[in-house]
């Protein structure tokens, strides 16, 4: 797989002779290893490893029903609470991120309310801080740390 620009993990990746599977330690299960997951699974160990996110408040691939459509949230981190903090949406590493892929995570964010929401292809990553106030959205220059993100509620 394609060499993202994120830190190195020990992914682990196995094979049944057909097809190759990568460990998604969220789900704790085998999953085929799509360009798309590459990057999902790269992301989830930068969140936990670097970001110290913990993986027990992540949720990865989780369904959600938006506007009478069945969709799926690639990753969602929640507080102690269970409220939604972030929502990533993730895409294979030759697809570029566009207006569209923004607008497909703020929809999700309709229904999460999130304080964050990040979009990355593995190359490019981009966070932006949701103001319920205003309903917009401000670009921050990096992914906050799990603990600054929390700050002094309850997390």
């Amino acid at each position: 797989m394609e060499r993202l620009n994120l830190p190195r993990h020990d992914l682990i990746i196995s094979t049944d002779g057909q097809n190759t599977y990568i460990f998604d330690i969220i789900r704790k299960k085998r999953l085929v290893l799509t360009p798309e997951e590459w990057v999902r699974q790269n992301f989830v160990h930068y969140l936990i490893e670097d970001l110290h996110y913990p993986p027990s408040l992540m949720m990865t691939e989780n369904g959600l029903k938006l506007f009478n459509t069945q969709k799926r949230s690639d990753i969602v981190v929640y507080d102690r609470n269970g409220n939604p903090l972030v929502v990533v949406e993730c895409k294979a590493a030759d697809v570029k991120i566009t207006q569209e892929t923004f607008n497909q995570v703020a929809r999700y964010n309709i229904k999460f309310k999130a304080p964050l929401i990040i979009v990355t292809n593995g190359l490019s990553h981009y966070c932006a801080k949701f103001d319920s106030a205003t309903s917009k959205y401000t670009f921050l220059k990096e992914i906050p740390q799990y603990g600054d993100l929390i700050g002094g509620r309850q997390g």
